[in-house]
């Protein structure tokens, strides 16, 4: 055992490299020659001297060596070879661990010709015999050796040479440019042989019966005083010859093929035998394997179930996808006589892999719910599949930072080698997404991105990992409602399903600057969310009305974030005092508000009247109506008795067209005749009032309106304003802050500019000491405030109107 196993392979030596001992690690191979020196190999050397590095079974590493192959020894029967493997974890090779292997294989006997097809180089060895003369020489195509003496016979002495025989031409290179042009060659006691890579210039492509070879037709030539030693060197290797169908495996190797039975005329077949990973199989062997090798008269056919034992699968990947390919190392020894040589034995190595087959993966999803534990399996996998990093949320982590995110990762390994991993997720994880689906359920999504990376290829691919868990988990938004005197209020407590889920009233959103905009107020600190709407407001909706309350509901609505889909409805409804709608002020002015009942949904508020038809709303909205007047007009009817006297008066609605009212509102103001009142007095000496300067943080606006009702701002989109000379203009100045009911807001002085600056010159006072200017035209005219929905307290407000003028020096008109 150990991290090193040789293997005497006929008249080749193989060495397993442990993958146990050698994967992740850089490796450099030499060969050690008699004198101790290392001959370091790389892929050129390796194809010319006779040597082959490959992988074998996933990641065990294969290195081979030829009994004929550069530096190594041969005495009789016995070839030694002596290997240096150094490995290290970086590319510099630096803190190398060097490992030495020396193997002895016994070979023999040799076969007059041996020809041995190697997955990186052809090879061709004929027997060295006691020289001939020229004339004696078996000609198998006269022109070959006709053309190739002269060459030789112009060389210098003792010199080795090889003539190619090619189409075009007969070319002659000396043992030193054939060497340097990447051949092998090499010579015994008893041997001489020729080592070609595939890449060789002087390599032909010949077919026979449709199956393509690399073959190089060449003489080697030995010259000594009066004798030259002329050998047949040439070699042929099939490079296709297999077909996939039906599950099947079919290699077909044509026999006697033109580059290695020229100048023979009869041939016979001595041995024909097969194998895997250079072991003959017998026919016992092939057959339990379900293997059919079959010699015909031209060819040998070896059929291989795809997935027979002797081979192996090993993962790929085509455009992203994963798969596999079925890989078997098959091996043909062919023995044959013929007229010419005596003995052929041609050995074929052929590393044969299947087309690339998409194979699906199995995602299955164990999660545990009783712990709260997302458990998925990924598989199956071969073990030449390694997990390396995962994309969480974007983000791409090694295995073993993966924990620090909450995932937990392992393989299984099962008895034939395939392999699975598991990812470990605690469902609350910040990467796992949560969806609320119905009722108590929750739909808890793992999305993950799986990196692999195939040994030894360094191939790579992704599997996307997107399973699902439905747990009964979900708490709802729970609210509690409740009204005061003037509001509706709710609070929603929140659930863990609502972190997305947006308040609504109707298809309205209910956004902090939108309740700003109407004086609502809307909290929101995360566990609870607080919102309190006035009574009379555009939001509330007015179910029936009777004596005993009027009935107002709020509807407020959680929908989705993203699809804006209903998730939840809260409502609160009160009974709210009639008192609520009606001002029955001591000087006889009455201030009565409607609203629009949820039963009446085409009436329109602005059409509301009262007895007397001229009496109009002063101030609407799309759900109210405020009509304020006296009692002595309006229709307004009176009643009398002992002690009160009753004002009675109708809001009315008509369609239009229709004299009967599909809406009536009667109210009452009762006014007592005659009342005694006790009051306490007692004779105090107060110090006289007196008001003391003070300072303090005021917040003051100054608006134009449009119109007299001061119902509608100029936006500061529409200024500047154009008005004509004597145009009234509606100015509303307010005390925003403090709101405070005992202030009182009064106005000194107001004057106007022709700039945007208040101290340019000229100007002109507008109000003097709280009073209009006595030297103007048309005198500044003050307008009362009174309580509405939007004016909390008129006190804190100031209306005045102003007619357009302009600045004038003598008779010409000043402009800027």
């Amino acid at each position: 055992t150990g991290p090193m196993i040789s293997e005497c392979l006929g008249n080749l030596l193989r060495v397993i490299l442990s993958a146990e001992y050698f994967e992740d690690k850089y490796l450099s191979f030499s060969v050690i020659d008699q004198s101790g020196i290392a001959w370091e190999l790389d892929e050129a050397m390796a194809s010319q001297c006779g040597y082959t590095v490959t992988y074998s079974n996933w990641r065990n590493i294969e290195f081979r060596a030829s009994a004929l192959s550069c530096h190594s020894r041969l005495e009789k029967d016995m070839f030694t070879v002596t290997i240096q493997i150094k490995a290290s974890h970086t590319p510099d090779m630096k803190n190398t661990a060097t490992h030495l292997k020396s193997a002895s294989c016994r070979y023999g006997p040799w076969s007059p010709r041996e020809l041995v097809c190697e997955s990186n180089y052809m090879e061709v060895s004929v027997r060295r015999e006691v020289p001939q003369t020229v004339k004696d020489f078996i000609q198998d195509e006269p022109d070959d050796w006709t053309l190739a003496f002269p060459e030789a016979k112009a060389g210098e002495a003792s010199v080795w040479q090889i003539v190619f025989h090619q189409p075009e031409e007969k070319k002659a290179l000396l043992v030193s440019d054939a060497w340097s042009a990447g051949y092998g060659l090499n010579t015994t006691d008893t041997r001489v042989l020729l080592r070609i890579p595939y890449t060789a210039v002087q390599i032909q492509l010949v077919e026979a019966q449709g199956i393509t070879f690399s073959a190089v037709r060449s003489s080697t030539f030995y010259k000594q005083r009066w004798m030259i030693l002329m050998v047949d060197t040439a070699v042929a290797c099939p490079l296709d010859g297999v077909d996939y169908t039906n599950k099947t495996i079919t290699w077909t190797v044509p026999k006697y093929i033109q580059p290695l039975s020229a100048g023979a005329t009869s041939f016979k077949d001595v041995l024909v035998e097969a194998g895997v990973d250079l072991h003959k199989l017998s026919a016992k062997e092939m057959t339990s394997r379900k293997y059919v090798l079959s010699n015909d008269l031209n060819a040998i056919t070896m059929k291989i179930p795809i997935g027979a034992e002797g081979g192996y699968y090993k993962t790929s990947v085509s455009s992203g996808q994963h798969g596999t390919k079925y890989t078997i190392n098959l091996f043909l020894e062919h023995q044959w006589e013929d007229n010419k040589w005596g003995l052929t034995k041609h050995t074929i190595i052929k590393e044969i892999e299947t087309p690339f087959e998409q194979v699906e993966l199995a995602i299955i999803n164990n999660s545990n719910l009783s712990v709260r534990l997302m458990n998925v399996t990924v598989g199956m996998f071969l073990p030449d599949v390694e997990l390396v990093n995962l994309t969480i949320d974007g983000a791409t982590v090694a295995v073993p930072e993966a924990v620090q995110h909450g995932y937990l990762t392992y393989e299984i390994r099962y008895a034939n080698g395939s392999k699975a991993y598991v990812i470990k997720v605690p469902f609350d994880a910040p990467s796992i997404k949560k969806e609320y689906m119905r009722a108590d359920m929750r739909a808890h999504t793992l999305n993950v991105t799986l990196a692999f990376i195939i040994h030894p290829t360094s191939e790579t691919f992704t599997v996307p990992v997107i399973t699902v868990s439905t747990v009964k988990d979900a708490v709802l938004p729970s609210a509690r409602g409740f009204c005061d005197g003037r509001n509706l209020r709710l609070i929603i407590t929140r659930g863990n399903v609502d972190q997305n889920w947006l308040p609504f009233i109707s298809d309205w959103h209910l956004t902090p600057e939108a309740a700003q905009k109407y004086n609502y107020s809307l909290r929101d600190n995360g566990t609870h969310l607080a919102i309190s709407v006035p009574f009379l407001s555009s939001h509330v909706n007015y179910e029936d009305f009777h004596t005993s309350g009027i009935k107002a509901s709020l509807h407020l609505t959680l929908k989705d974030g993203i699809t804006l889909a209903n998730r939840r409805d809260f409502s609160i409804s009160c009974r709210f005092s009639p008192s609520e709608l009606i001002q029955c002020l001591p000087n006889g002015t009455v201030v009565i508000t409607t609203v629009k009942l949820v039963g009446i949904a085409d009436l329109d508020t602005s059409l509301l009247v009262l007895r007397d038809r001229q009496c109009k709303p002063s101030l609407v909205t799309e759900k109210t109506a405020t009509f304020k007047f006296n009692v002595n007009t309006c229709g307004t009817s009176r009643k009398f008795n002992s002690t009160t006297m009753i004002y009675e008066n109708d809001v009315l609605y008509f369609r239009p067209g229709n004299d009967t009212p599909v809406y009536q509102l009667k109210f009452v103001c009762s006014y007592a005749i005659k009342q005694t009142v006790d009051i306490r007095y007692e004779s105090k000496k107060n110090p006289p009032p007196s008001i003391k300067p003070g300072f303090g943080s005021l917040a003051l606006s100054l608006k134009l309106f449009k119109e007299k009702s001061y119902s509608d701002p100029y936006q500061e989109s529409e200024y500047p304003v154009v008005k004509y000379l004597r145009e009234s203009l509606y100015f509303e100045v307010e005390l925003l802050q403090p709101e405070d009911a005992r202030l009182e807001l009064n106005l000194d002085d107001c004057w106007a500019t022709n700039s945007r600056s208040q101290d340019s010159l000229p100007q002109w006072p507008v109000l003097i000491n709280g009073c209009e200017n006595s030297e103007d035209s048309y005198r500044t005219v003050f307008h009362e405030v009174n309580y509405s929905i939007r004016v909390k307290f008129p006190q804190h407000l100031k209306r005045f109107e102003v007619r357009m003028f302009t600045f004038v020096q003598g008779t010409t008109l000043l402009q800027e």
